[in-house]
């Protein structure tokens, strides 16, 4: 089959692709560097002539609520209108789990616009909702460190690794769309301040972590808002397998 990446040299990205091609598909990444501008559109019809899907793993590093949603808006359009031109028949779109409990979060919010327009839109769809990846801990504090310090939220999570994401989504591209996929997690509960002390001590790192909710991730995202719902995909990959891929040599 011939697959479009959205995001295709991000992580995720990378790792779908690798995925896809060892499974012998041809893999076209839809990037700037390659003339393709989701923003605009610039280059998207050429690029999906003979795609049978397209995964949507796009970020957005924005903090303005109403700026990530206007990206992220702007891109999911420009995609599944030139999908529709093209008679692509199948979108998959990474989403979030329990991305609709959190209301005061502006990347939670422009994943929300992206799951809005693709269920209205005229290309048959499948929303892939993933928990936080196994390094999430350590890029929450990479944000926030200022001389040996940093602050992180006490968020209970259940991570994945974000190869298991990736061959999941590379999974769910080549078969038929299925709406609302189930919630896919790692396969255990953990705490992100523990997180985050214990990749840093396998990365051979020092930095004080200071707990609050002060920053970007509010009270509003205690408890189990963050965890996958009962029917979940469990990955296999656990947290302590991934860290030992970290740990400082």
């Amino acid at each position: 089959m011939r697959i479009a990446i959205a995001g295709a040299t991000g992580n995720i990205g990378t790792l779908t692709r690798t995925a896809l091609e060892e499974a012998g598909h041809v893999v076209v990444p839809l990037s700037r560097s390659l003339g393709i501008d989701l923003t605009t559109g610039d280059g998207l019809d050429a690029a999906l002539s003979g795609v049978d899907a397209v995964v949507d793993v796009t970020n957005s590093t924005a903090t303005d609520p109403d700026e990530v949603v206007a990206r992220f808006g702007a891109m999911t359009r420009n995609l599944l209108d030139a999908e529709a031109r093209a008679g692509v028949p199948h979108h998959v779109l990474l989403s979030i789990a329990g991305v609709d409990r959190v209301t005061g979060n502006a990347h939670y919010a422009g994943k929300r616009e992206q799951e809005r327009l693709v269920r209205t839109g005229a290309v048959p769809w499948t929303i892939v909702p993933a928990t936080q990846f196994h390094d999430f801990a350590a890029m929450v504090t990479s944000w926030t460190e200022r001389d040996g310090a940093a602050t992180i939220a006490p968020l209970l999570v259940q991570p994945i690794a974000p190869a298991d994401v990736a061959d999941v989504l590379a999974e769910v591209a080549v078969g038929e769309p299925e709406g609302d996929y189930r919630d896919v997690a790692g396969p255990e509960p953990q705490d992100l301040v523990d997180m985050a002390r214990r990749t840093h001590q396998a990365q051979g790192r020092s930095v004080t972590l200071v707990p609050t909710w002060s920053g970007l991730f509010g009270a509003e995202m205690a408890g189990d808002v963050l965890l996958p719902r009962p029917e979940a995909r469990i990955a296999p990959t656990t947290f302590e397998e991934w860290l030992t891929s970290q740990r400082a040599t």
